[in-house]
C-alpha cells in the first residue's frame, strides 16, 4: 500500500500519508491489544514480553529514545512491539511518535519506489548511496540523545 501511495499521490504527500496512517493503525493494533490481546499475548510469548519488559526497564529514562531506535533498527519486529507495548506500559503518547517518526525511513523508501516504479531497472535506482547514508544518519542521530542521557547518568552517579 506505501508502493502504491507514491504512485498514485507522488513522492510527499504519499510520505506524509504513509507516515501517519502507519501510526495510526499501529496505535489501533495497540489498542486492540490493550483491551483484547493480554492474555493471548502472555499465553504465547511470556519469554519475549519479559525481555522487552526488561530491555524497556534498562531504559526507562529515555524511552522515547530507545523505542525510536527499535524502529529504525531494520531487525525489530514491528509487529510484536505494536502488541507489546501496551502490556508492558508503554503509554500512548510515547507509542504514537515513536512509530510515526521511527518508521519514516522505511516509509520513504517505499513511496520512493512507488514514485519511481515505471523507471526502475535496477536495485541501485531504489537504494542509493546517498540514500543509504541519509538512512544511516537518521538511525545514528535517534541514537544519540539516549546515549547521551545514559552517559550523563552514569557521570551523576560517579560524583554523588
Amino acid at each position: 500500500m506505501n508502493v502504491l501511495a507514491g504512485a498514485i499521490f507522488g513522492l510527499w504527500l504519499g510520505f506524509l500519508l504513509t507516515c501517519l496512517l502507519t501510526a495510526c493503525g499501529a496505535t489501533l493494533c495497540y489498542s486492540l491489544s490493550y483491551y483484547f490481546g493480554r492474555k493471548t499475548v502472555m499465553t504465547y510469548f511470556p519469554e519475549r514480553v519479559k525481555g522487552v519488559q526488561k530491555q524497556v526497564s534498562e531504559n526507562a529514562d529515555g524511552l522515547f529514545f530507545f523505542l525510536l531506535f527499535l524502529r529504525l533498527f531494520p531487525m525489530s519486529p514491528n509487529w510484536f512491539m505494536n502488541i507489546v507495548a501496551p502490556i508492558i506500559s508503554i503509554p500512548v503518547h510515547l507509542f504514537f511518535p515513536s512509530v510515526l517518526i521511527g518508521l519514516m525511513p522505511y516509509n520513504f523508501i517505499c513511496v520512493q519506489t512507488g514514485c519511481i516504479l515505471s523507471h526502475v531497472s535496477s536495485i541501485s535506482d531504489i537504494l542509493t548511496w546517498s540514500t543509504s547514508l541519509k538512512l544511516g544518519g537518521i538511525a545514528c542521530a535517534a541514537l544519540v540523545p539516549g546515549l547521551l542521557l545514559r552517559k550523563y547518568k552514569h557521570s551523576q552517579v560517579k560524583y554523588m
